[in-house]
């Protein structure tokens, strides 16, 4: 209104004027004052023409994050309308926010306007050109166009064009480490770290970064000596190359000789130099030569006095002593035989000792088979040759009664099974009764048809041993401290945790039948005890685990948490992923091989970064597989940890040992367990290393020990790990010992660097400054803060998700909804779509998702995640039952 204002005294201004004039005319012919020689002029002033608009602010090229839409914005004066139009098309007078002022000093009308570019629009526009938008303005002269601001989508890939590479280097030497960053929009600005601090070329002329992102050192200096990484990043993310570990090493070079020695009794004297000008480091090259040198101190005078030694010792012996030489050795000779006479008697009378005693042990066996179960043999007064016990699987026994009578004597236990002498299990033929050897896990396996009573707990502890034939995995499921954990579960499900491993098994609410229990164990097997389930070209990339009792009936999926070391972070798979199950015969078969899943898949595999999830309605032994996926080769995440020895030092001698093991909890807990029994204390926490699939070993060398103080044992220069050793995974854990010795035991501080590195590949350096007498303190490989799970819970406590609110979400979402607002834009708002139709053949698809929601947000779980999502699907209803029951 005000603009309209304006324009109305514009026109009208001039009008006021003339009539102003005229009046005054008029009335001038009837006045006495008028004066002929004021005379009307031929043109009257108009007001001042409006100029064209100018832009003030004009738009400028914008880039979307993510979804996040980009706000565009002009301003010009003077205008009476301002518009925006993309791509040659008019914006919607509604999509624009209009804000109008006055300009203070010229009094002009000044506009700005602002419209929102969405990553919908953008992706919309098909053709070659980008989308692009411009502001026209509009005043009474005409209209102006503002330049044009383009509107794109940001990303950054994740893979480096091109990687640095580790070098070993001479002092002095110019080093040229070359990176070109991933591709990106807008174009990644590239920093180098060096140990994780910026390089600033500005500070430290030494280093020179490139246009085209290389870095160059003009000359190498020993504390160049570091991990290299180079950095891109743009408005979008920050990606991190593969790190290059760079090693200057310096060849060792004489010093001076020494002055020589005073002439000793040889008639010569010798002098030394060291290999000290430099010393060798890093693994630099000796000096080449002798350390000492000696030569005649006589000028030739003792020549005479070494010719008669020299002729007098070549002069044969005299006749009387040759024969006392001769008898001499003949006495010693037949000594000899003798003494090995006796001791070949001694060792044959020890011999049949020991046959004798064997022969009498069998016998003893032989005959104690046809004895009955309750024969005690006689007591023998031997301690070296103790009686075994009674072999009670030889004699066959049943259960008596009913399998299971709950009402039971004062006295009874729970879990005792009388015997008697009739068949084994005769009155139950398809009962199976699975024992694992030194443990008291047990499992059955019931016929369908076989009904049980309410309250009927299926589960048999410390039954010994039945029969003579064993399950085949007795042998790889024994229960080791740290390694199981079980617990009694029944329909209200729970929660199964090995502590510090990263292992779970979650066992949803309705999965075991109402009225039931079971004895559900989960086991990490042993790497020394198992078959691996590698095979070719494949390797091992997490714990194998026994979950069980297996051939157990469940009504819905549970879902076993496996940690795995394989690297994830890239666009396009360079894995080859595949769950395997153990049978019974102890041969691998696959069950699934990730994003190659079908409708007769049994099972549903959910990746993460360092962990997966499976679905699944058959419990037993399972382990995850890989392998590289051409063209790229895979890599595996490792760990490398330092051990030594554990304070005071009483010896000479001192050892390193490094381990490279997968980087996951339960590799590392197994190391930790194993140095903690061999007295051994971790000096850092464990550092990571990317280890590649490319056929190159693990090269370990040590460097800058001070030679004054202590020498190195190892003879080489390096020590190499096998690269097949760490590939396949066969071989747990694998490990490098650098032995060392000290000049004196008041000698206590050792300061050395320890390199280790892939050939051709990414590597790592430990700094080590460690006061061997001094009690360390060991390292806790966990991070502060890292919760620490129970290793079982049940019933609701074990879930973050009352069952009430579960409910209520299946209720709402398992139903199709023909706008697509169900399960299913569940699944993808929490990311579990990768495979639909799995969740799409169970009775509850809703109640699958939120069982794998629980296992995903083990110990972190609150409902905010949940509820974001819910809150994206329009689902208020929900919300607010989640907001009233539960703790969001």
């Amino acid at each position: 209104m005000r603009s309209s204002e304006m324009q109305c005294e514009q026109a009208v201004g001039p009008l006021v004027l003339l009539l102003l004039v005229w009046g005054c005319v008029a009335s001038g012919t009837e006045s006495s004052d008028y004066s002929e020689a004021e005379v009307l002029p031929d043109q009257f002033p108009s007001a001042p023409a409006e100029p064209l608009p100018e832009f003030l602010l004009e738009p400028e090229d914008g880039f979307i994050v993510k979804n996040r839409p980009v706000q565009l914005r002009c301003r010009a004066s003077p205008a009476t309308q301002i518009y925006f139009k993309c791509n040659g098309e008019w914006v919607n007078q509604n999509d624009h926010i209009t804000r109008e002022s006055l300009d203070q000093i010229t009094g002009l009308v000044v506009r700005e306007v602002d419209i929102s570019v969405s990553r919908t629009q953008v992706e919309e526009l098909f053709g070659l050109e980008d989308y692009w938008c411009q502001c026209v303005a509009w005043s009474s002269a005409g209209t102006t166009k503002s330049n044009r601001a383009y509107v794109r989508i940001a990303y950054l890939r994740k893979n480096f064009e091109q990687e640095p590479l580790g070098r070993e280097v001479r002092l002095e030497q110019e080093v040229l480490l070359q990176c070109r960053p991933p591709e990106g929009m807008p174009a990644a600005e590239v920093d180098w770290l060096k140990n994780e601090d910026v390089i600033d070329s500005s500070q430290d002329s030494n280093f020179l970064i490139t246009i085209d992102h290389n870095l160059i050192i003009k000359q190498a200096r020993l504390s160049d000596t570091a991990n290299y990484t180079c950095v891109a990043r743009n408005v979008v993310a920050k990606r991190r190359s593969s790190t290059a570990t760079l090693i200057v090493y310096v060849d060792g070079g004489w010093t001076e000789w020494a002055k020589w020695s005073a002439c000793g009794t040889e008639c010569t004297h010798w002098r030394s130099r060291e290999c000290q000008a430099p010393p060798p480091i890093n693994g630099g090259k000796h000096c080449s030569g002798g350390m000492m040198e000696s030569k005649n101190c006589t000028e030739g005078l003792c020549a005479r006095n070494k010719k008669i030694s020299v002729e007098h010792a070549s002069h044969p012996l005299a006749p009387g002593m040759g024969v006392a030489v001769y008898t001499g050795l003949v006495v010693a000779l037949l000594l000899s035989v003798v003494m090995a006479l006796c001791v070949g008697v001694l060792a044959y009378r020890r011999r049949c000792r020991h046959l004798h005693g064997d022969i009498t042990d069998s016998s003893s066996a032989l005959t104690a088979a046809f004895h009955p179960g309750n024969y005690k043999p006689p007591r023998q007064d031997n301690p070296l040759h103790p009686s075994a016990p009674p072999d009670l699987t030889a004699t066959a026994g049943t259960f008596r009664g009913p399998l299971f009578s709950l009402p039971q004597g004062v006295n009874d236990s729970p879990h005792k099974i009388p015997m008697t002498d009739s068949l084994l299990l005769d009155p139950l033929p398809s009962l199976k009764i699975k024992v694992y050897n030194s443990s008291t896990l047990s499992s059955l396996e019931l016929p369908a048809d076989m009904s049980l009573s309410d309250g009927e707990i299926l589960s048999l502890k410390s039954v010994g041993t039945v029969g003579r034939e064993r399950d085949y995995h007795s042998h790889t499921m024994s229960r080791e401290s740290g390694l199981s954990t079980s617990a009694t579960l029944g329909n209200l499900g729970g929660r199964l945790t090995i502590p510090n491993t990263g292992v779970s098994l979650l066992v949803p609410p309705g999965t075991i039948p109402q009225g039931k229990f079971y004895e559900m164990y989960l086991i990490i097997n042993k790497w020394e005890k198992t078959t691996l389930p590698s095979e070719g070209s494949q390797t091992v990339l997490s714990p194998v685990v026994s979950c069980g009792p297996s051939g157990m009936l469940l009504n819905r999926p549970v879902v076993l948490t496996l940690p795995h070391c394989a690297q994830l972070d890239t666009p396009t798979p360079d894995w080859t992923l595949a769950l395997k199950t153990q049978t019974h015969q102890g041969a691998w078969e696959e069950v699934l091989t990730v994003g190659e899943e079908t409708l007769s898949s049994p099972c549903y595999l959910q990746l993460e970064e360092e962990c997966c999830h499976v679905l699944m309605e058959q419990l037993g032994t399972y382990g995850l597989v890989g392998q590289s996926c051409p063209p790229r080769p895979a890599c595996k995440r490792l760990q490398l940890a330092l051990f030594a020895p554990r304070a005071p030092c009483l010896s000479l001698d001192f050892s390193l040992r490094i381990y490279c093991i997968h980087d996951t909890p339960h590799a590392l807990k197994e190391v930790l367990d194993l140095e903690r029994s061999l007295g051994g204390v971790l000096l850092e926490h464990p550092k990571p290393l990317l280890f590649k699939d490319s056929y190159h070993n693990l090269r370990l060398s040590i460097h800058d020990i001070p030679h004054t103080y202590w020498r190195s044992k190892l003879l080489a220069k390096y020590q190499e790990i096998p690269f097949y050793h760490i590939w396949s995974g066969s071989q747990r854990p694998l490990h490098c010992t650098f032995s060392l010795e000290r000049a004196s035991l008041a000698v206590s501080q050792l300061a050395c660097k320890i390199c280790v590195r892939q050939v051709e590949g990414e590597g790592q350096i430990f700094q080590l400054h460690t006061d061997i007498q001094e009690t360390l303190l060991p390292h806790s490989p966990l991070p502060s803060g890292s919760p620490c799970l129970p290793s079982s819970q049940v019933g609701p406590y074990a879930f973050r998700l009352p069952d009430s609110i579960r409910q209520k979400i299946c209720a709402s979402l398992d139903a199709p909804s023909a706008r697509g607002c169900d399960w299913r834009l569940l699944a993808r708002s929490l990311g579990f779509d990768r495979y639909l139709n799995y969740f799409a053949t169970k009775p509850s698809p809703t109640g699958v998702l939120l069982d794998l929601w629980e296992a995903c947000h083990q110990g972190d779980a609150d409902l905010v995640s949940l509820a974001t999502a819910l809150e994206e699907m329009g689902k208020s209803e929900v919300l607010v039952v989640m907001t009233t029951d539960g703790d969001c």
